[in-house]
């Protein structure tokens, strides 16, 4: 089962979470087989982080609980709020199989979070942009909640618009890159 986990950054939690980075790239490095994707996200301005996103392959909802909590940073307080769900991918490959690379070009997590009828399972046109793409799931991976994306594009507004506004309570578009070691 994929799971999308995004932790959120903690208002003033820069130097904690500088001070925990060597830990949380061996926690991550554990889960390196069931890795789709990984990075920091980053506000703004474009260098201060704000967020940590992970897309991994685990056997069920316990574990990847176990994946979001017992993660360090969240531990020790770097995080404000973790939002789990499960996901399905939807390009069936890892962000490391994507075609252009690790680097060039702005890169961004597009997050629609929604209710209803789902929007946006079919892949949209841009395809060749789509680092990752997939709905956002219930536990039971049947209720839609949203769709989450990680896009190649020129700006966030171009990146915004893999998925259809009008369908989701709100997007949101951070700046993000590739992360970990690999």
């Amino acid at each position: 089962m994929e799971f999308f986990c995004y932790h959120r950054d903690r208002t003033g939690s820069m130097a904690l979470r500088a001070e925990l980075l060597e830990e949380h790239w061996s926690y991550m490095d554990r889960y390196a087989t069931e890795m789709i994707a990984r990075g920091p996200t980053f506000a703004g301005d474009g260098d201060t982080p704000s967020g940590s996103l992970h897309i991994v392959d685990l056997p069920g909802p316990a574990d990847a609980r176990s994946f979001a909590f017992d993660e360090p940073n969240y531990q020790a307080g770097v995080y404000r709020d973790v939002l789990l769900r499960r996901w399905r991918n939807t390009l069936g490959r890892t962000m490391w199989d994507f075609p252009g690379g690790r680097t060039g070009g702005n890169r961004y997590l597009v997050l629609g979070l929604g209710s209803g009828r789902a929007a946006d399972l079919a892949l949209p046109p841009e395809e060749d942009e789509l680092i990752a793409y997939g709905p956002l799931l219930s536990d039971d991976g049947i209720t839609w909640l949203g769709t989450a994306a990680l896009v190649q594009a020129p700006d966030p507004d171009t990146a915004r618009a893999v998925l259809t506004m009008d369908r989701y309570a709100c997007i949101e578009v951070h700046d993000w890159e590739f992360g970990g070691r690999r």
